[in-house]
């Protein structure tokens, strides 16, 4: 009995190393070696509210702030992380002395190889402080811009974008109607009665707000929408329409989308890391249906999710050759190799977003064009 009972303690002793060596709680630093530099890179896990584990992941030499990483999961040795506002994620096998994963990041095509430590006090690598958060505009302001200059675009140029760095506006190729749908929030097919020049002539606009603080979402849009009145001279009235839209709904299992922890009164991060393949940081439904309206699909979308707050989450998705019109591009053929291609867009939004993503018919509002005007002179 006597040794049955010291073969008991001696393998409780070992489970409680082994369950020790699983833990994941802490800091872990490793290097990523891309072609041209080195990024060292720190990922703290940490326990998740309600149980699981969560993390922040910093690449502290490119003086980046905080990168929220959720869902982290331990199955076994395997380790998976996923970033999804930056469209990344990692995939390791801790190691049996539980201080060290062997693994792999991905934000594109090619896994680049990530090997992790676990740090101690003395071993761990400094995080520079991110500088501090830029002084907001006014909430009550009404602004405009100070300076402003519009400008044809370069003849035959691909592709168009619109861009907010610091109290910088600008946008590359861009026809009126692109400016009209960004500045209100709707779709090239809610406008009518415009001449046909607003769809094909195409320019670049460069400008900086009067008075002092960084502008919200919603004061950029005024002042595009000013400068729209005052430079094109566009004047119109609203009216109701039935149109065929997209409507984007909760799916049956609820949503898959991570809550974010940016600034709520901050600018949304939406931006293409090429054809099908959308990460998403602090983004509201509406910014998200704004996006998928503007650039990817040919009719208006609608959010009828009902979901509030702001949500980071990537979407990963094959193009169809309809896609992307309103970006001014075609995407490429599917690969040869389908089973490997991502699923198509409404597949996509289902199986990684929890949403749906449906074609129906629904009364929205269309903008009917009174007056409007070749941009003045800057």
């Amino acid at each position: 009995m006597k040794k049955f009972v010291l073969w008991m303690v001696a393998l409780a002793a070992l489970s409680g190393d082994a369950l020790l060596a699983q833990d994941l709680t802490g800091t872990w630093q490793g290097t990523l070696v891309l072609p041209n530099r080195e990024l060292r890179t720190v990922i703290k896990v940490s326990k998740a509210d309600g149980g699981g584990l969560r993390a922040l992941m910093y690449s502290i030499d490119q003086g980046a702030g905080a990168i929220p990483v959720n869902p982290v999961t331990l199955q076994g040795s395997t380790v998976k992380m996923s970033m999804p506002g930056i469209g990344g994620t990692y995939e390791g096998k801790l190691e049996a002395d539980g201080d060290s994963i062997t693994g792999n990041f991905k934000q594109g095509p090619e896994p680049i190889a990530l090997n992790l430590k676990r740090a101690t006090t003395q071993t761990a690598w400094a995080i520079p402080e991110p500088p501090p958060p830029p002084k907001p505009m006014a909430a009550d302001a009404n602004p405009e811009f100070e300076v402003a200059t519009i400008k044809p675009a370069t003849p035959d140029r691909q592709g168009k974008g619109f861009m907010v760095r610091q109290r910088q506006f600008s946008t590359i190729n861009t026809t009126l109607n692109d400016l009209i749908t960004f500045a209100y929030g709707i779709h090239v097919k809610q406008i009518t009665g415009a001449p046909a020049w607003m769809e094909t002539e195409k320019f670049d606009v460069a400008a900086q707000p009067a008075g002092e603080g960084q502008p919200n979402d919603r004061q950029w849009k005024t002042m595009l929408q000013k400068l729209l009145a005052d430079r094109f001279k566009l004047a119109f009235h609203r009216d109701k329409k039935e149109l065929s839209v997209y409507a984007i709904t909760v799916a049956k299992n609820g949503p898959k989308l991570t809550k974010s922890e940016g600034n709520p009164s901050g600018l949304p991060g939406l931006f293409f890391r090429g054809l099908g393949n959308l990460p998403a940081t602090n983004a509201t439904m509406a910014d998200f249906a704004g996006v998928m309206q503007g650039a990817v699909l040919d009719r208006p979308v609608v959010d009828q999710t009902g979901l509030t707050g702001r949500w980071d989450f990537t979407l990963t998705w094959t193009p169809d050759e309809f896609q992307f019109a309103g970006l001014g591009v075609r995407p490429p053929p599917p690969p040869s190799n389908g089973a490997a291609a991502p699923p198509d867009l409404f597949a996509a939004f289902q199986e990684q977003l929890g949403l749906k993503l449906e074609s129906t018919k629904a009364p929205a509002e269309v903008f009917v064009i009174d007056k409007v005007a070749k941009p003045t002179e800057n």
